[in-house]
């Protein structure tokens, strides 16, 4: 068995190895045009064709070539970022599912941050979603087994299976002294980008955008021909939670609100760069648009935000985005194998670097303080940049909204109703005692609310008045999106669970203020002008 160091050790070689097997040719072209430089590349060609001799001659076992091939390619680009990864054949495949088809999982967006595993945003309608999974959970464990430390091609392999399976997951959550599992029914998982649109109450269009896939474009135009052909007067999207995916779908869908010919984003690198244009001549919408993002929204979803901001064609508002802008390029090698190099970093209209550095070195597991964090983030507030009307916006690392708005906080009595599934199972419960039948139009009350309470109680769950006067609000809306869901359907339910989107009211609110978009450009320009103060 090869001991950590000892492995250690073989990484590093191996990565010399297989480094100068890519490089050899353009060690020899580079020697002919540049002589003292590639006298140096080829100076460590020949030593690492001295250590690999020597390695195969001395090392006290036989070695397997291919497992230390892989572990050495693998160690290279862990030299690089975290968005540079190696592919087997396998895992080339479950990567292109992610903006194709569907698949049987649990609904998760994950990423590997350090050692762990992490959610990075739960897809609305799925199981996960349902049961409560939520941004930042560590998924330390799956069926009994470690996650530590394993690819989330390796995670995802896991976790995904047939539909109708069960699988158990064990979550670390912040603020939890506790792991804390799930047992969750695999599904079909299909991917909508579009999964809700309507229109609000106040005459206000909302639209859901949960990712840019294949059909985002299309499916966002169908979205907007309803919602206008019902004469909104404004509209809301919602970006939160989105990782991004493709950036040809959000290019397009940027052109639906900027015209034709406009430029979006640009990628900047040493072998890759491009200006990417709108294409299509659309119609002009002249009604306010809002756009919304928090912490998970990243990649396109920052690309589209800051596009409409940088356009002055949307009004930004939420927190500050999550600063996703390297460019991926996948490259095929032998044998079906593939390489996904970071080739570019993204740059919108106005010349913000939407990347953020420190990302970087979170994903790959290294101390970051929170000092660290917080300067990088000041001199971000620093740099100014302007819109096509001259309007004033800031930072680089991610998109910072024109307004600040601060997200609604879940008790932990709260999580552990989510986590136990208690919403779904009183629902459930409820329907068959009163023949499926409930009004959408009713509030819950006071007995229903002491029948949830006394459920969760013989459930296992632990709470104190106060727990119940700090979740109220939260419980009533919840129950009650639940029972909708299961009489009207998904689309029904949203609308109630999004009315205690605090977010989301406030976005609501500045329609009733504001009849168009330079009046709210004008009042974020006002608070952005007293902070300043």
């Amino acid at each position: 068995m090869i001991k950590p160091k000892q492995k250690l050790a073989l990484i590093s070689i191996i990565s010399i190895w297989v480094l100068s097997a890519l490089l050899l040719i353009v060690a020899t072209n580079a020697y002919a045009q540049n002589r003292p430089q590639s006298t140096n590349l080829y100076s460590q060609v020949q030593l690492f064709s001295e250590v690999l001799y020597k390695l195969k001659q001395y090392y006290v076992t036989d070695l397997n070539d291919e497992e230390l091939i892989k572990a050495a390619i693998e160690g290279m680009l862990g030299s690089t970022d975290p968005h540079t990864t190696y592919f087997t054949p396998e895992e080339f495949k479950e990567f292109t599912t992610s903006t194709k088809g569907a698949f049987g999982g649990l609904g998760i967006q994950i990423d590997k941050i350090g050692d762990y595993i992490t959610v990075v945003s739960p897809i609305e309608g799925t199981p996960a979603y349902r049961m409560g999974i939520t941004a930042g959970d560590k998924i330390v464990k799956v069926n009994g087994e470690s996650m530590v430390g394993l690819s989330t091609d390796e995670a995802i392999k896991r976790m995904r299976g047939e539909v109708g399976t069960k699988v158990q997951i064990t979550i670390s959550r912040p603020g939890l002294a506790e792991p804390i599992d799930f047992e969750i029914t695999r599904e079909t998982i299909k991917i909508k980008s579009v999964p809700y649109s309507f229109k609000l109450d106040n005459g206000v269009g909302y639209i859901r955008l949960t990712q840019f896939s294949e059909n985002t474009l299309s499916e966002l135009r169908a979205a907007l021909n309803n919602l206008e052909s019902e004469g909104i007067r404004g509209l809301i999207i919602d970006l939160r939670w989105n990782p991004g995916g493709l950036l040809d779908q959000a290019v397009d869908t940027v052109n639906e609100f900027i015209g034709q010919n406009r430029l979006v984003v640009e990628t900047k690198g040493r072998t890759e760069n491009k200006q990417l244009y709108t294409r299509y001549a659309v119609k002009e919408r002249n009604y306010p648009v809002i756009v919304l993002v928090n912490e998970a929204s990243a990649s396109a979803s920052e690309i589209f935000a800051g596009s409409l901001q940088d356009w002055d064609k949307g009004l930004v508002m939420g927190k500050n985005t999550f600063g996703k802008g390297s460019v991926q390029q996948l490259i095929p090698l032998s044998n079906g194998n593939g390489i996904k190099i970071t080739t570019a970093y993204y740059y919108i209209k106005s010349g913000r670097c939407i990347h953020k550095m420190s990302n970087d070195n979170i994903l790959k597991g290294k101390e970051v303080s929170t000092a660290d964090l917080e300067q990088e983030s000041e001199l971000n507030r620093k740099q100014v940049y302007y819109t096509a009307n001259n309007r004033k916006v800031y930072g680089g690392g991610g998109i910072q909204p024109d307004i600040v708005v601060e997200s609604d906080f879940l008790t932990l009595f709260g999580v552990e109703l989510r986590r136990k599934n208690v919403f779904f199972n009183f629902a459930v419960d409820y329907l068959v005692a009163h023949n499926h039948q409930f009004d959408e139009k009713a509030e819950i009350s006071d007995k229903t609310m002491n029948d949830f309470l006394n459920y969760a109680s013989k459930n296992g769950i632990k709470y104190t008045q106060a727990d119940v006067d700090s979740a109220d609000s939260f419980i009533r809306t919840t129950i009650k999106s639940e029972l909708v869901r299961k009489v009207k359907g998904d689309a029904e339910a949203y609308k109630i669970t999004i009315s205690q989107d605090k977010q989301l009211m406030e976005a609501i609110a500045l329609f009733d203020r504001f009849k168009t978009l330079d009046q709210m450009f004008s009042y974020a320009a006002s608070l952005n002008g007293k902070k300043e103060k």
